[in-house]
């Protein structure tokens, strides 16, 4: 796979960001949490490259990798 991409790439966020919040519509925290960790999962398979996903931890966590 390619190195993380951190520029916007998704087309229509704004979209996609209503879904994700559609999804979580009624949910409770704990359900939400369990969502969230799910897709979490769910997308990290997709990507399948440990460096990516690493990459992917290290931003996440508020620095560049």
């Amino acid at each position: 796979m390619s190195d993380l991409i951190l520029e916007p790439n998704i087309p229509d966020p704004d979209g996609f960001y209503a879904d994700l919040l559609a999804a979580h519509e009624g949910l409770s925290d704990d359900e939400s949490a369990a969502l969230n960790a799910r897709l979490i999962l769910i997308l990290a398979n997709h990507i399948g490259d440990r460096a990516v996903l690493r990459d992917a931890l290290t931003a996440a966590k508020g620095d560049r990798p």
